[in-house]
């Protein structure tokens, strides 16, 4: 805009026409400035989200084994008990009206007994699935996360990240998607030790009540941030330090499995 003027300073023979010419011209300049910025930053909300999924099936042996469909047919479980969990909801815990400030205790404790169909929905992905009980755990979290992320986060990000202004919200969305594909092989994971029958019975109590708590882990966050009123960031670091509590007591029960087998080529078929 500096520019601009010292232009028009200099130029005093410059008609009217002129200078609103300049004015309509600096302003569509800066308007294409900013449509590339929102643009960019577009693309890396798309990027944060999306190619950590792609990054996990090309580098891991999904792709060797060529379990494209069985991780669609995962999504469509997933799918399906997204559903299962709706008319449940909507059927025998009815919302209610609360006031501004007040938590709805048993409202949340509830919906957070339904998020236990999720472990329903892994298992019988897990179950249904023939193979390396490795090929099982990927297939179901993969699966089952990516279909969350088209169904939940791909309209917001397309939508919203794409507005005028921009909003650290859609980064958190990213961010939280890359959260999600860790979550749920953790629980693919823990899933799959459960139902190994060589597993030591004094850590199925440890397993179970991992499940239990990465089941119902996003209501326990949503209460947490409500009752703290922690910010949506500090929420989110909760959920990047429970996960990876959670992952790291889950892959050391699942080596301490493949020890205790001699070798990990025992573990190829349940």
């Amino acid at each position: 805009m500096a520019s601009l003027l010292t232009t028009v300073n200099s130029a005093p023979g410059l008609t009217l026409f002129n200078i609103l010419f300049m004015l309509l011209s600096f302003c569509i300049f800066e308007k294409k400035k900013k449509k590339k910025k929102i643009l960019c930053v577009d693309t890396t909300a798309f990027a944060l989200a999306y190619f950590p999924y792609l990054i996990v099936y090309k580098n891991s042996k999904l792709s060797e084994y060529s379990s494209f469909w069985p991780c669609v047919k995962a999504g469509g479980v997933y799918l399906l008990t997204q559903l299962c969990k709706m008319i449940i909801l909507a059927t025998f815990f009815p919302t209610y009206e609360i006031p501004e400030g007040k938590i709805d205790l048993h409202g949340e404790l509830m919906k957070g007994a339904v998020e236990l169909f999720d472990i329903i929905g892994l298992f019988a992905i897990i179950s249904q699935q023939i193979g390396r009980g490795d090929i099982k755990i990927l297939v179901a979290g993969v699966g089952w996360a990516m279909a969350e992320l088209v169904s939940m986060r791909l309209l917001p990000l397309w939508v919203g990240a794409r507005g005028i202004e921009f909003n650290w919200r859609y980064i958190q969305l990213s961010f939280e998607a890359n959260i999600s594909l860790a979550h749920h092989i953790i629980m693919a994971m823990l899933i799959w030790l459960w139902t190994r029958n060589n597993i030591e019975k004094s850590v199925l109590p440890l397993i179970i009540s991992l499940l239990l708590l990465c089941s119902s882990k996003q209501t326990l966050l949503e209460l947490i941030g409500t009752m703290f009123h922690i910010s949506s960031f500090g929420v989110l670091g909760i959920n990047v330090a429970v996960t990876l509590l959670a992952g790291l007591i889950a892959t050391h029960l699942y080596i301490n499995l493949c020890i205790q087998e001699n070798s990990w080529g025992n573990l190829k078929y349940h």
